[in-house]
């Protein structure tokens, strides 16, 4: 009832109203190497229908790792850029945003479009320079974490509000957001999320949004092979990635957690949750400094750097924690290693599988458990070596956990 007043409330201010982009959405879209799938035609279009109402858009895409939500988002955001407002599009994460920043920067300069970048890391005049670009409309697309809704950041036009992984912000970071409106007007939600959510179960979680689902990957992508080993014959899977990084091909070694703490014999002991730190340190004496590192405590530059050695081919491997989880798309990287696989959840598992099988390529994933499992774990990996199917996967959680 609350999400349903509250959506009645949003539904009483005006917002701008968007006719189709005749031009901008076209030539994006002849700009690229590839065709939009059927289901991202349909969803742009039930998209496109709601920005041409006076009242404002909420709507929610949810689609499959892969499956193509950021070129909807640009299409969307075609229409609302032609009619000469301001488009913002918000990510949880630095590494997150920073991706959307450089594809729409890719995308959208050509077609003379101003993009701009917003995160709570730039000081000084960087920060002071874009803010305003944004506050004067020199800014056209502003892409950014959720420095875009602190008090001081002023729109001058804003028509439409994207929000991807929308699971990661609360529904009152939505509604700051929703009040950098211009004078009378309230902008345009779109919300994207990568988790795909059983429809009974969006229907109660996100009452206040229309739903709209994106169920069809693009063609090329090869399924990914799952498989389940114990930890115990981590050695097999050691040297599997040795003879794949020969072949110029790359690897993730996601670790549950950074930090053991002071309690050294969970990182002598080499089947704890080992940290991620200390996994490095032992893929390194074995592979040089073809290892990388990524995690949460790692500084912004340090952390750029890392991923640039991964991204660019220098570094074979990169051992992280789940701040790879979203986002990060290395098409060479073929392997993706989950270290204690039961104590991750089933839509934490599918996302980071996503991160591999962006090529032609088969892509393997290797699920490794610390037995002995219990019941519900084995199911957990179960369901995931039986599908690759977000939408699956996710009505699979439900049972299995039920709806909490």
């Amino acid at each position: 009832v609350s999400l349903l007043t509250r959506r009645a409330y949003i539904r009483q201010i005006a917002a701008p109203r968007f006719n189709s982009s005749k031009v901008l959405a076209k030539h994006l879209l002849d700009g690229l190497p590839f065709q939009m799938t059927n289901a991202q035609k349909r969803v742009s279009k039930e998209i496109l229908h709601d920005l041409k109402q006076d009242q404002p858009m909420l709507r929610l895409v949810q689609g499959d790792v892969g499956a193509g939500k950021t070129l909807v988002a640009a299409v969307a955001a075609c229409h609302a850029l032609e009619a000469d407002w301001q488009v913002a599009l918000m990510a949880p994460t630095e590494i997150l945003a920073e991706q959307h920043y450089l594809n729409f920067k890719r995308w959208f300069e050509p077609l003379g479009i101003e993009v701009a970048w917003l995160s709570g890391k730039q000081k000084g005049k960087a920060r002071a320079q874009a803010e305003q670009q944004i506050k004067q409309g020199h800014a056209q697309l502003i892409v950014g974490t959720h420095a875009l809704f602190q008090d001081n950041v002023e729109f001058s036009k804003l028509g439409l509000v994207i929000i991807d992984e929308q699971h990661r912000f609360g529904v009152d970071q939505r509604l700051a957001l929703r009040n950098k409106g211009a004078d009378q007007f309230t902008p345009h939600q779109l919300v994207m999320t990568a988790t795909p959510i059983p429809r009974t179960l969006a229907m109660s979680a996100y009452g206040d949004l229309d739903t709209s689902i994106i169920d069809e990957l693009p063609p090329g992508r090869t399924p990914i092979q799952t498989v389940t080993i114990p930890l115990d014959r981590r050695e097999q899977v050691l040297q599997r990635i040795a003879s794949n990084c020969r072949e110029g091909k790359q690897a993730y070694w996601v670790c549950p957690l950074l930090d053991a703490g002071a309690d050294e014999e969970t990182v002598a002991d080499p089947d704890a949750a080992a940290p991620a730190v200390a996994r490095a340190a032992a893929l390194r004496q074995r592979f040089g400094d073809k290892v990388a590192l990524v995690h949460g405590k790692l500084q912004g530059a340090a952390r750029d750097r890392e991923m640039a050695r991964f991204s660019g081919g220098e570094a074979a491997i990169l051992v992280a924690t789940t701040v790879i989880e979203v986002g990060v798309d290395v098409p060479q990287a073929m392997i993706m290693v989950i270290e204690r696989a039961e104590s991750f959840g089933l839509a934490q598992l599918h996302q980071l599988r996503g991160r591999v099988g962006r090529g032609a390529v088969a892509s393997h994933c290797v699920l490794l458990y610390k037995s002995p499992l219990s019941k519900t774990a084995q199911k957990r990996l179960q369901v995931l070596r039986d599908s690759n199917d977000g939408f699956v996967i996710a009505q699979k959680d439900l049972e299995i956990r039920g709806p909490g």
